[in-house]
């Protein structure tokens, strides 16, 4: 195991008290809430009289959110913290609730780690708040991911990422390729491709556990489910991931996907060469296309993901984050006057003239966003194919409740048909014993 595993599992290793019904992460004497219903006269009150919150987060939009909610509500003062990303976050988030000392009125959390915390009793149930009411508001991916069972909602959609697919027209019409319809197409195009320059290469691949996991949902795979919180079942084994591991396995054992990882300066140098010539990925990309790899401007398009079956219509969604309240919080009326400001009032707007993605359907559906045009993508109104991929999301998918546990194992499991002769098959039954193995091991009820 890694060591940023074994640091990761330390931190989290409480989540096994939260699988045998202990409270340890939170209870109403520290701070939490009551579960009594707090009145939007009660949030203004909180305004009113003033405070502050810690809000700890690291997404850059929320700088300039802060700024103008402090300026609405001269009383109120907002220290954004940056704890770092994701699992860095959450690693110092869970020291924080054992410790119950230095935890934040509002975090940051993305939605494959809502329920480790929120089984943990470790976030306030925001439906006190009358949170539940908007439901409407956001897209179907982002709300089913911040919501438990019929009425509690552990957090507020901040963004989301639906997948399309980004492709570099100049490679793709210099070698008379055609934006696959299907994967199989995919697969095809790969091979035409890496056949006429042995540089180029369909995408960027070295194992990601987030992509991974976004196309077997997209395939209709659902290898998670989770009924009352610690009953749990792990099977990699249903069509869809039978497909996607299949499929994939083709472009893995063709040498067809570039062994770089994402976010390395080889990739970001691929993307603006035309070495690697697709990204499958989030919605949220556009602004890091621009920015890192700015030689390219003009020469990328957008294209709805590929499907597993012709004439199909499915999405999913990739990465994308949550602002929750922490249970041990102090100021929770008005930690949720701000998360409701950032991710459903005026802060929206902000956020996404600062180039986020919304997960907000009025925002996604607007003529305003719609017909946006992109100099980057040759002026094309990408936010069409974004937004119709988002309505095409299945809101079946569940994650673990020890998901950050899961991710941080992918590359010592699935990772290794990205280095050896491992089947991906295989590699995936690997995730899933040791996922199984864990989840026993913490006391959940494991299929």
């Amino acid at each position: 195991m890694h060591k940023h595993s074994r640091l990761l599992l330390r931190s989290i290793g409480l989540v096994c008290a939260l699988a045998l019904g202990a409270t340890a992460c939170g209870d109403s004497d520290d701070g939490g809430s009551s579960g009594k219903a707090v009145s939007e006269a009660d949030v203004k009150a909180a305004l009113k009289k003033g405070g502050e919150i810690t809000v700890w987060a690291w997404e850059p939009t929320l700088k300039q959110v802060a700024a103008d909610f402090q300026k609405e509500n001269p009383k109120v003062k907002v220290n954004l913290v940056n704890a770092g990303t994701n699992a860095d976050e959450y690693t110092a988030l869970s020291n924080a609730i054992s410790a119950k000392k230095g935890v934040p009125d509002v975090a940051q959390i993305e939605y494959y780690a809502i329920g480790q915390y929120a089984l943990s009793k470790g976030l306030t149930d925001l439906s006190a708040y009358g949170a539940g009411k908007l439901a409407a508001h956001y897209s179907p991916g982002p709300w089913s991911a911040v919501k438990a069972g019929t009425d509690s909602v552990y957090a507020l959609p901040m963004d989301s990422g639906p997948m399309a697919l980004f492709y570099n027209k100049k490679v793709f019409d210099k070698y008379d390729i055609e934006v696959p319809g299907t994967w199989d197409e995919y697969v095809e195009a790969a091979r035409k491709l890496h056949e006429a320059d042995p540089k180029a290469y369909i995408t960027a691949d070295a194992g990601d556990a987030g992509f991974t996991t976004s196309l077997l949902w997209q395939a209709g795979s659902r290898p998670y489910s989770v009924v009352n919180g610690t009953n749990v079942k792990v099977d990699f084994s249903d069509q869809g991931a039978t497909t996607f591991a299949s499929t994939w396995q083709k472009l893995l054992d063709e040498d067809l996907v570039a062994p770089v990882s994402s976010w390395s300066d080889d990739w970001f140098k691929g993307l603006g060469d035309g070495t690697i010539a697709t990204l499958p990925i989030g919605a949220w990309m556009p602004a890091n296309l621009e920015s890192g790899a700015k030689e390219a401007s003009g020469d990328w398009r957008v294209a709805p993901l590929p499907q597993w079956k012709e004439g199909g219509k499915s999405s999913a969604e990739n990465g994308g984050s949550s602002l929750a309240m922490p249970e041990l919080g102090k100021n929770e009326a008005l930690a949720y006057a701000f998360i409701e400001y950032a991710n459903s009032g005026k802060g929206v707007q902000t956020r996404l003239d600062a180039g986020a993605f919304p997960a907000t359907t009025e925002d996604l559906q607007s003529s305003t966003f719609q017909e946006t045009k992109f100099p980057y993508f040759g002026g094309q109104q990408a936010n069409k194919i974004f937004a119709e991929s988002a309505a095409d999301v299945a809101d079946d998918w569940q994650y673990l409740p020890f998901q950050v546990y899961a991710n941080s194992i992918f590359n010592d499991t699935v990772g290794k048909a990205y280095v050896s002769d491992t089947k991906l098959s295989d590699a995936l039954k690997s995730w899933q014993d040791a996922s199984v193995k864990y989840g026993k091991e913490q006391g959940f009820t494991v299929q």
